[in-house]
């Protein structure tokens, strides 16, 4: 643990003008709020910031940050409030430290929903001070570094699980590759140690067998640059067991088969030498093809900037090369502190960061902090794809992103009303995977809308989160019409009008913010019409209530079913409010012409049943949920509906053809078929075929009747 004399010193080493006052108080007040609170490991708690502190004296970071690691656990688990830091060292740290604060003194449903607000917080946090971050990303290193202490084994692996998928993509992201590694690293001990284990034996395998290769092969990099008058630093390393195992993952090959652990830099003194470096690597070793990436002309959004090339190299290895100026590889270790300037006003606002400004953006259409956490992930943890505008414009994706995903990335409205693409020229498919240095076009409508199918093939949190907002959207207005309709009918069975005005004064019974939210809360099925009229009108006697449930009873049982919605045109219904969410039972399949009702389902809008469906069963002590409907079919109209038959049908080489010959004939069409059941002589199967109403599909199997190989149909009904 550092001293505070060495802490000081440590500081003022790079930074002559810090606030040596300021220091030595937060140093002794740190001590003095957590005093005998101690760690798992047994140490002093007061020993953590002030490591926390020191790592950040490798990044040469600024005074203030320097002060914020030591009180960074102050406000969370001291008495300390955030008035108390602000008065004793002003409002910019006091903001540092509040940013920094998990919400562990508020009270949330999980440990995931908690996990989910602290990050949103901090996402805000550091939105506004990018340094928030770089102290976070310090104390998770030091509380990784001590995770073994911790005798909870869920724990450990929940806080090593959180690190894997948060905080190391968050160093990378800002380009603290050194941070990122270790973290990776630690994070991978505790989940996987026993394939971590197995991945440094047979690494120290390899460098017994090989003796000194990695000397042997810069020896001879170091000669060929130095014969060709290029001076350069060559340094290697083997690759960490993640990222071994993690290239093990990713490509499916067993370690034997992976032949580049191996990774060399150089380092040189322009980007002028970087390209003559290489074209000398590549003049004297075969290049593997598909291995040469040139960060340099087009950086990462990170700030990365080098060049990575794979070749067969000294002795015949596969060995991966980068090749970048020292002010390149110190951006590439540290990142945002690289350059960090304690001599002049540092920006400090991490909205100048691309990546950052986009966690805002899904922040803003995300519904809850789950869903924004599970957006973040998408965002952050996937390897890159390099598109361009076609102004030249660099948008960087992740792997298997789609125009779609191409299309948020340059704005939410050119998203929102995208109907086309051209990629290098050619009108393209929307879900199209785009591939590195692709230059796509966008073609947008002012008539277009997000399509909920979009979701599908979408890799982007950005896009995700925009489509499911519109998505919300368009469903609380169909939840809004479902609910009115249903309050309308509740109020008048007992004699009243229903006016919006009425909700007023019961929204905070039901724990609603508005009336139109109760009115939603209706919609959805999450409330009855009989609830709310009930609360409006206290006095409702309860023998009325019991008498009209009674006589609801009689209504005939069913068990549900669940069907996809309809995504054809129906046929209007009498009893639907316009608009409203609307499926059709999947275990009745109604028709026109058949009597039905509708039963409404929490989230799901409206299902149509027949009024004979066995699935209704489950609904009879449920009247508030009953709808009564009826077809107003034009006579005219072509609309088609999925008739469901149930067929026993000989074995026969020609029994198929005829059977599809039949209903082809009669207009139907065979939209699928499914053989349930086959035996020597018979099959049974299950055919679904598209009719305009029971008439037609009564036709159909009078014809299928009167046909000699077909031994029975039915009617299907599941």
């Amino acid at each position: 643990m550092l001293r505070q004399f060495e802490l000081v010193e440590l500081v003022t080493s790079y930074d002559p003008a810090a606030d040596e006052d300021a220091l030595n108080r937060a140093y002794v007040y740190a001590m003095k709020m957590h005093g005998s609170q101690l760690r798992a490991s047994g140490d002093p708690y007061f020993s953590h910031p002030i490591e926390v502190a020191g790592i950040l004296t490798r990044f040469k970071l600024d005074c203030a940050s320097i002060i914020t690691a030591l009180l960074h656990d102050t406000i969370e688990d001291t008495p300390a409030t955030f008035e108390d830091i602000e008065r004793m060292f002003g409002s910019d740290i006091a903001r540092l430290v509040d940013g920094v604060t998990k919400l562990s003194r508020i009270e949330l449903q999980s440990d995931h929903s908690k996990q989910a607000e602290n990050f949103r917080k901090l996402v805000l946090a550091m939105s506004e001070d990018i340094r928030v971050l770089l102290v976070k990303l310090a104390d998770r290193v030091h509380n990784m570094r001590t995770l073994h202490y911790i005798r909870n084994p869920d724990k450990r692996r929940r806080i090593a699980l959180e690190t894997m998928e948060i905080y190391a993509p968050l160093a990378e992201r800002i380009g603290m590759s050194e941070v990122k590694n270790e973290l990776e690293d630690l994070a991978f001990a505790e989940l996987h140690p026993d394939v971590r284990d197995s991945l440094v034996a047979r690494l120290s395998y390899l460098r017994e067998q090989g003796g000194d290769l990695i000397g042997r092969i810069l020896d001879q990099l170091r000669h060929i640059l130095d014969e060709n008058g290029v001076a350069a630093t060559v340094s290697g390393r083997e690759k960490t067991p993640f990222s071994i195992w993690r290239k093990m993952q990713m490509k499916n090959v067993a370690f034997e088969q992976l032949s580049d652990i191996m990774a060399f830099r150089v380092l040189v003194h322009s980007v002028e030498d970087c390209y003559r470096a290489l074209g000398v690597i590549h003049s004297h070793y075969p290049m593997v093809p598909n291995r040469f990436k040139d960060y340099i002309s087009t950086p990462k959004p990170n700030g990365y900037r080098s060049l990575h090339t794979g070749i067969f190299g000294p002795e015949r290895h596969r060995i991966e090369i980068q090749i970048r100026t020292e002010d390149m590889h110190e951006v590439s270790e540290l990142g945002v502190a690289a350059h960090w300037s304690y001599k002049q006003k540092q920006q400090t606002d991490g909205r100048q960061y691309r990546w950052l400004r986009e966690l805002l953006d899904i922040m803003e259409h995300a519904s809850n902090p789950e869903e924004f956490l599970e957006h973040t992930k998408l965002e952050m943890f996937q390897d890159q794809v390099f598109c361009f505008t076609p102004k030249g414009d660099l948008i960087a994706l992740p792997s298997g992103a789609c125009t779609v995903d191409f299309a948020y990335a340059v704005h939410s409205q050119v998203g929102d009303t995208c109907v086309g693409a051209k990629i290098n020229g050619r009108i393209m498919p929307l879900r199209t995977q785009l591939n590195n240095g692709d230059q796509v076009e966008i073609i947008t409508s002012k008539a277009q809308t997000p399509n909920p199918t979009w979701e599908r093939f979408v890799v982007t949190g950005r896009a995700r989160a925009r489509i499911r907002r519109f998505v919300r959207t368009q469903q609380r207005v169909q939840f809004i019409d479902l609910g009115r309709a249903i309050l309308n009918r509740a109020f008048k069975q007992e004699g009243y009008d229903f006016t919006e005005k009425a909700l007023d004064g019961v929204v905070k019974i039901f724990k609603a913010a508005t009336a139109e939210d109760l009115i939603v809360l209706v919609g959805e099925g999450n409330l009855t019409g009989r609830d709310v009229v009930s609360a409006v009108y206290p006095e409702l006697k309860t023998a009325q209530q019991k008498a009209q449930l009674a006589a609801a009873q009689q209504i005939p049982d069913i068990k549900r079913s669940v069907k996809k919605p309809f995504n054809g045109q129906i046929s209007p219904i009498r009893g639907l409010v316009p608009g409203m969410a609307t499926h059709f039972a999947g275990c009745c399949h109604p028709l026109p012409g058949d009597r039905i009702v509708g039963i409404v389902n929490t989230g799901k809008g409206v299902t149509i049943h027949t009024i004979d469906c066995e699935t209704l069963a489950q609904y009879g002590e449920a009247p508030e949920r009953w709808l009564d409907l009826s077809w107003n079919q034009d006579p005219a109209t072509k609309d088609m509906h999925l008739g469901r038959l149930s067929l026993v049908v000989s074995n026969d080489s020609t029994s198929l053809g005829t059977l599809t010959t039949v209903i082809a004939k009669n207009q139907g069409n065979i939209s699928n078929l499914k053989v349930t059941n086959r035996a020597a002589d018979f099959s049974e199967m299950i055919i679904d075929v598209d009719v305009r109403d029971v008439k037609h599909l009564t036709n159909i199997i009078a014809a299928l009747r009167a046909t000699p190989m077909i031994n029975s149909v039915e009617r299907g009904r599941s």
